[in-house]
């Protein structure tokens, strides 16, 4: 006879000991840091997404709604809020809030058509004229509401071709115009004659002379500061002048860009790295001080190492490097280590030559993340530890306030008990932390 009356434990993927998670908690853990079927480096992206899929009625519909509008404003993904609402639209309770919630987290006009290509994932393959499933009343609702936020150029740089279009939105929502101008605007685009928008991306891909293209957009302010980091091998490759480059740089908005971004700019367009770390560093002022002492704990161990998605070209490692040279900035005194199979105190840097200290620091072997905090941890200290939580080795309670920041979607994890849990990256992480200890005192 089976035996069924056992307890049931829960490992890393490395081994190490780990917490059951109540559902609520596992489903924040699988959507925070989640690229959509996006694979990691111990779990694939399809086991990931049907996590989702099953804890979503698990959790209340409350809870579900705001994790879902979280992801999207906070942690700003784009593609995990939507299956989530998606699940929602399947169950009872949930149903309630999905056109709420669906109003909000469509934040680009081609989030509708991705929410349907979800939606209708089980009939869209080879075959397109397979039967879809009918869209429930309130997935409607919430598309409409949010179809009418878009103007002709939000529209118009959006309306790709797919096997879901912005005029299937339209045809099937049947959404409210505002005025009689945006009704002219919803007409021009079903009948296909919706002016292109002068985007950098049309621009470029017009055929016309790349060097003047760039001086123009530069000139006239048409690139964004994500636009202009994401061009700058372009840019030289094109041989735009190096310092109208450098004073596009100088000249960017920074407050919304995240130190990763200008790591992994660098790593292109090296020639540009005094520039860019310069325009980081402006990035972080102003942002919440953390006082008294802290030590940061950075894992450099293999996984990593792993590509944050298949498109991107950058890592979990460069993901923590960029908390850490914002943490370096924001901390009163700081201290920075980093573990792998030991542990090494990195040399008292900032900006770009924090990140060389940190992934030059040791070989990226395993995750022994206890004897790392063993040896590390002190009373009085504040301890953040940045890492994908696959620990080898059992982790101990934290002497100081211990946070663990995990930023990966696997399932377990070891920062649990007395560590405050973060999942996801951003800068709101130091925010966070300040806003915590300060609501504790």
């Amino acid at each position: 006879m089976v035996r069924i009356n056992k307890i049931v434990r829960a490992f890393t993927h490395e081994g190490a000991r780990a917490k059951r998670f109540t559902p609520e908690m596992e489903l924040k853990r699988a959507l925070m840091n989640c690229l959509l079927w996006e694979s990691q480096f111990y779990e694939d992206g399809v086991a990931i997404a049907e996590r989702i899929q099953t804890l979503v009625p698990k959790v209340a519909p409350e809870r579900v709604a705001a994790l879902a509008i979280e992801a999207r404003e906070v942690m700003k993904l784009r593609h995990a809020p939507l299956l989530v609402v998606r699940e929602m639209a399947r169950h009872e309770k949930h149903r309630v809030l999905v056109a709420d919630t669906l109003a909000r987290i469509i934040q680009r006009p081609d989030e509708m058509t991705e929410l349907l290509a979800i939606y209708w994932a089980d009939a869209l393959g080879p075959q397109q004229q397979r039967k879809r499933q009918p869209v429930s009343a309130q997935i409607k609702k919430g598309l409409a509401r949010a179809v009418t936020k878009f103007d002709a150029y939000q529209l118009a740089k959006y309306d790709r071709d797919g096997a879901v279009r912005i005029r299937d939105v339209l045809f099937l929502v049947h959404a409210k115009p505002r005025d009689a101008d945006q009704a002219k605007v919803w007409k021009q685009l079903v009948d296909g004659e919706l002016a292109s928008a002068d985007t950098w991306e049309v621009s470029l891909s017009s055929g016309k002379d790349k060097r003047g293209t760039f001086e123009r957009l530069i000139a006239e302010k048409r690139l964004g500061g994500l636009a202009l980091l994401r061009n700058l091998r372009l840019m030289q490759k094109a041989e735009v002048p190096r310092q109208t480059i450098a004073d596009a740089i100088e000249a960017m908005r920074t407050d919304r860009i995240l130190p990763y971004r200008f790591i992994t700019a660098a790593r292109y367009a090296p020639d540009f790295e005094p520039e860019l770390e310069s325009a980081m560093l402006k990035s972080l002022k102003g942002l919440v001080r953390l006082p008294g002492r802290t030590r940061l704990l950075i894992d450099v161990s293999g996984s990593m190492g792993a590509a944050l998605s298949a498109q991107s070209e950058m890592s979990r490692l460069e993901a923590a490097c960029g908390l850490a040279i914002l943490a370096r900035e924001v901390c009163d005194e700081v201290e920075v280590f980093t573990f792998s199979n030991d542990v090494v105190k990195v040399p008292p840097r900032r900006g770009f030559a924090l990140r060389d200290a940190i992934v030059g620091s040791q070989d990226h072997g395993g995750t022994y993340l206890g004897k790392a905090v063993s040896e590390i941890d002190r009373k009085g200290d504040r301890l953040i530890v940045f890492t994908d939580e696959q620990s080898h080795d059992q982790v101990p309670k934290p002497k100081a306030r211990g946070t663990m920041v995990n930023v990966a979607s696997y399932q377990h994890g070891v920062g649990h008990g007395h560590w405050t849990r973060v999942n996801g990256f951003s800068e709101a992480v130091i925010a966070w932390i300040a806003a915590s200890e300060e609501a504790m005192q």
